[in-house]
């Protein structure tokens, strides 16, 4: 047997809802991690004290308890699965893998016991079913009954809102009640949140991006209280999943991202991460309202009473005590200003996308943290509104893609290199790498397993800035060249040659001896053949005058039929008519219906020799025909009537123009169009008229002067 066991798909019951992941048992502890959170349980060997194997839902699964009081349960395992984790338990935990039958009886009434974490409801020493307690949210009593209620799941489908247990009076002790005692049970178990007691310290007017506001957090030992102006947030430590302490590009803010797991709730609004924004510059003067003997008894020198600094340090340094939660900041990635960030926008909002040692994290609407592990694939596409930037994808193992896009060109070679670094795969460079990373990759390890302290990470980022700002003398020459991801440093050819060669951009000497090298034969235009249209189908025109079609069987039958039916069926309408027939007709035999048969054949002869008859007299003359020549006599009647008007429009305007002044044909060097229009048609008229037309206006001058 090897020193490891390790299985995969196997499920953990959190809150209702099963979360598969995978459980390694080894020499020194058993880890189990979830592959929707990341999230790392890890039992010391040592610890062990308890393994049962139970027959449950999904297939078989293992409960194991710890010296401290801590239950695990985990499910999935298969039937064979069973004789190499009891003799493994045996070698190297000293622990026997005991067999325990559940309840299937479904009798609900039976003994409660209490066995740390867990409320057992027992029936006849075998368990029916057990209730976490950390999950109870409420407990209420009554007379004779207690009632608990749980917190809710939005993961599952189905949640379970509360149960009530009857309690009998006792008449054993009658010094306590006995239902008093079942609630106190569980009530020193259970998830209750209940503000009792001072707050350790208080931040006053903190500024909340998400949810966004000003919001007093009071720090109490168990939970932490968010108190704003309209709305309160009260979250258990035992929620928090990560801390981040994340640099702003501009290098005077802090973001202080708190994720969360379940979320906090307002209405329908899920808010996965608490994201507070700070100032370096702002600072603050802290003291706890606990005695310096039980700071250093409570949080082993992590704090101290009185204590002082930046306002995010004392904030951060406070949540990572009370918390007990590593705090993530970027690693070595370092972007083309210098910043640990990329600027770049995600659904329509800018904001910030940090590459972290065992992720990515985006800040700040909507938050989205992407751990390694979880990603199948990333893919850098070129922008579509410009080519000064591209578009950086991320395609999750189950099936969701994120786009992050507007980052700037510069930005390109710092994010691949991190990329490639990390071993991702690159979809557009078809770049695959098995698992084996320089060895192999823990697959049990925490995604945030690199343990930071925030002070110093300040002091090396100051460092860093002032040593960039004395070193940086970068010029800001630059092509706008287009982008291609496959090609960082090489020249980039032309996109629609047919024998496209690199072009060099930076060399900028030798251009004519280049000039005939970067001309390309571009593709011969291809000139599609026009296809002859085809001429289009004569309709067939309707002969007018001839005889008309006869009526087929059925027609002939409901012209005959038609008054009985009437008589028959008083007020009926035409449309119940054609309907009464048809179903008539139906119903008719074969020899009724040869009958009408043989008279709509005979129509049909006699109107074949009707038709003969009209053709060879001379008839047939189509409808078109008769059009045509309605139109063609419409035309000559419409020019008549056109000419017509013209001749009185001639008459009308002939005496306007004879009474023009002298003054009036010297100015004017163009004639309007009627006056070009009069003069054309008197071309032909005598010389002796155009004298008077002149002379007229002519004298009428001279009696005025």
């Amino acid at each position: 047997m090897g020193d490891t066991l390790e299985f995969s798909d196997i499920y953990q019951e959190v809150k209702g809802s099963w979360n598969d992941g995978r459980l390694r048992f080894s020499k020194q502890n058993v880890v189990y991690k979830s592959s929707k959170t990341g999230k790392v349980d890890s039992i010391q060997a040592g610890e062990l004290n308890l393994a049962q194997w139970r027959r449950v839902c999904l297939g078989h699964g293992i409960k194991l308890g710890t010296s401290s009081g801590h239950v695990y349960k985990y499910d999935g395992f298969r039937d064979t699965d069973f004789e190499k984790i009891s003799e493994f338990f045996k070698a190297n935990y000293k622990v026997e893998l005991t067999e325990k039958d559940m309840c299937v009886k479904g009798w609900n009434w039976g003994t409660a016991k209490f066995s740390g974490p867990l409320l057992s409801f027992e029936v006849n020493d075998s368990t029916a079913f057990e209730v976490p307690l950390s999950n109870v949210s409420q407990c209420a009593t009554g007379k004779n009954e207690v009632t608990l209620e749980f917190h809710q799941n939005d993961d599952t489908e189905v949640s379970l809102m509360e149960v009530r247990f009857y309690v009998p009076p006792s008449q054993s002790d009658e010094r306590q009640d006995p239902v008093e005692a079942f609630a106190e049970n569980v009530l020193s178990k259970a998830d209750v949140i209940q503000a009792t007691g001072d707050a350790v310290c208080i931040f006053k007017e903190l500024q909340c991006l998400t949810p966004r506001g000003r919001y007093d957090i009071r720090i109490y030992p168990t939970f932490l209280h968010l108190h704003g102006k309209t709305f309160d947030y009260k979250i258990p430590y035992t929620t928090v999943l990560r801390l981040f302490l994340l640099p702003h590009k501009d290098q005077r803010q802090m973001f202080f991202v708190i994720s969360l797991d379940p979320p906090i709730k307002q209405g329908q609004t899920r808010y996965h991460f608490l994201i507070l924004l700070f100032s370096k510059e702002e600072d603050l003067s802290l003291t706890l309202n606990m005695s310096e003997e039980d700071v250093e008894r409570r949080f082993e020198g992590k704090l101290s009473k009185n204590m002082s600094g930046s306002l995010y340090e004392m904030v951060s340094r406070v949540m990572k005590a009370l918390v007990n939660r590593k705090i993530t900041v970027p690693g070595n990635f370092q972007g083309h200003s210098g910043a640990q960030c990329i600027t770049c926008s995600y659904k329509a909002s800018s904001g910030l996308l940090y590459p972290l040692e065992r992720g990515f994290i985006y800040v700040h609407k909507p938050p989205v943290h992407l751990r390694f592990e979880e990603i199948s694939c990333v893919n850098f596409a070129r922008g579509t509104t410009t080519t000064r930037s591209f578009d950086f994808e991320i395609e999750t193992k189950q099936g969701n893609q994120y786009t992050f896009s507007s980052i700037e060109r510069e930005e390109y070679g710092k994010l691949f290199d991190f990329v490639n670094a990390k071993k991702l795969n690159i979809k557009n460079r078809g770049f695959k790498e098995k698992k084996g990373m320089k060895g192999k990759i823990d697959e049990y390890s925490d995604s945030d397993d690199d343990q930071h302290d925030a002070y110093l990470e300040r002091m090396k980022a100051e460092g860093k800035i002032r040593e960039e700002g004395n070193d940086s003398e970068e010029s800001d020459g630059e092509s706008d060249e287009s982008f291609n991801p496959g090609e960082e440093d090489d020249d980039i050819a032309e996109e629609y040659d047919s024998n496209a060669s690199a072009s060099d951009s930076s060399e900028d000497g030798d251009d004519s001896d280049d000039a005939s090298e970067k001309k390309k034969a571009k593709k011969p235009k291809v000139v599609k053949e026009k296809k002859e249209r085809k001429p289009r189908k004569e309709k067939k025109q309707k002969e007018t005058g001839g005889p008309k079609r006869p009526m087929s069987a059925y027609m002939l039958w409901l012209n005959s039929s038609r008054e009985r039916i009437k008589s028959e069926n008083p007020g009926i309408s035409i449309t119940e008519i054609s309907k009464k027939a048809g179903e008539m007709w139906r119903q008719l035999g074969k020899d009724e219906k040869e009958e009408w048969d043989t008279k709509a054949g005979e129509a049909k002869r006699n109107y074949e020799k009707a038709k003969q008859e009209f053709k060879e007299s001379g008839g047939g003359a189509t409808s078109s025909s008769k059009k045509e020549s309605r139109k063609s006599g419409g035309k000559k009647e419409e020019k008549k009537r056109k000419s017509a008007s013209a001749d009185k429009d001639r008459e009308r305007g002939g005496g306007n123009d004879s009474f023009k002044s002298k003054e009036f044909i010297e100015t004017s060097e163009s004639s309007s169009d009627s006056d070009h229009k009069s003069k054309s048609k008197r071309k032909k008229e005598s010389d002796d008229e155009e004298e008077e037309a002149v002379s007229t206006p002519a004298s009428s001058e001279e009696e005025s002067d």
